[in-house]
């Protein structure tokens, strides 16, 4: 048994990139119009822009932009350029996203599985062509090569702290419902993104 090659020739890596960038911006649009948050640099962004008005793509950029030193010591130039572009891609799609959808319904239990789901499977799609979303993520991977803190546990201590900020900003049936959406991601990673899971004869 061998495992699945994990290179792909650059079409592949292209069509990769851009599927799971509509998938998160789409997943991010439905939080957004909802009221909810997510963990990770999109739920920060999604909650700073909850109180400040400024525009998700902006902060998205910003905040994502300090931990690309990280990826370039921790998982070289080729991750932190693709990482940036998609980045770059999502913080631009999740902000133009009205231009062509416009949602006059939109059940927040919905909309915070659905975006859950969508983010998930694209975090999942860029894992698997040298790639992220960025910030958390990375910092995770960083301190458990180095200190050996477990990675998914700096995750949940991250994602638990923006959901604590949350409890002043929004109203609790949102939270809660944006737990909903944070549990459904992180069950879509923990399920599909294991060691191995994959294999072919």
């Amino acid at each position: 048994m061998s495992t699945v090659s994990q290179h792909h020739p650059l079409h592949e890596d292209l069509l990769a990139f851009v599927s799971t960038t509509v998938m998160v911006s789409l997943g991010v649009y439905l939080l957004s119009q909802a009221g909810l948050i997510t963990g990770g640099i999109a739920g920060l962004s999604l909650l700073v822009s909850e109180l400040t008005g400024l525009s998700f793509g902006l902060l998205f950029t910003v905040l994502n932009a300090p931990f690309y030193i990280l990826a370039v010591i921790e998982l070289g130039w080729r991750f932190t350029i693709n990482t940036i572009c998609c980045v770059g891609m999502v913080s631009i799609f999740a902000e133009q996203l009205f231009r062509v959808l416009e949602i006059n319904y939109l059940n927040p239990a919905f909309a915070a599985v659905a975006g859950g789901m969508l983010i998930g499977f694209g975090m999942l799609i860029v894992f698997r062509h040298q790639a992220s979303l960025g910030g958390v993520g990375i910092m995770a991977y960083y301190l458990q090569n180095r200190l050996g803190w477990r990675a998914g546990i700096v995750q949940m201590v991250v994602d638990a702290g923006i959901f604590a900020v949350g409890l002043f900003v929004l109203p609790w049936p949102q939270l809660l419902v944006s737990l909903l959406g944070a549990f459904t991601l992180n069950s879509v990673l923990a399920v599909n993104h294991r060691p191995g899971r994959y294999r072919v004869a």
